[in-house]
């Protein structure tokens, strides 16, 4: 069964089209682990306003991408982007769910 996962990230002043920049790519091996892992329908939205990422992606196994931090690749990635994003200590996208209210197929 699919679970729908939305959530914020936190983007640093400056760094807008550095981000879209390293998306745009983003790592074939990473990609494949995201896909591997059961993550679908995958998007990232930038309100320009605030500075905050909407994370919106399908999951059809146990974690979402945010959940992946086990995995060397997904590590590698975090360090990549921590320079450009709030971070946990770790290197982790500093990432907050945002609860569902309403859907519509």
């Amino acid at each position: 069964m699919k679970k729908r996962f939305a959530f914020k990230m936190f983007l640093k002043p400056g760094f807008e089209d550095e981000y879209e920049r390293r998306h745009a790519a983003l790592w074939p091996e990473l990609k494949k682990q995201i896909s591997e892992a059961g993550v679908r329908n995958y998007s990232i939205y930038w309100d320009r306003e605030t500075n905050i990422l909407f994370g919106y992606q399908e999951i059809e196994g146990e974690q979402s991408s945010q959940d992946m931090g086990a995995d060397e690749i997904t590590r590698k990635w975090w360090d990549y982007m921590a320079d450009i994003m709030e971070v946990n200590p770790d290197n982790s996208p500093l990432t907050v769910p945002v609860r569902e209210v309403f859907h519509l197929d």
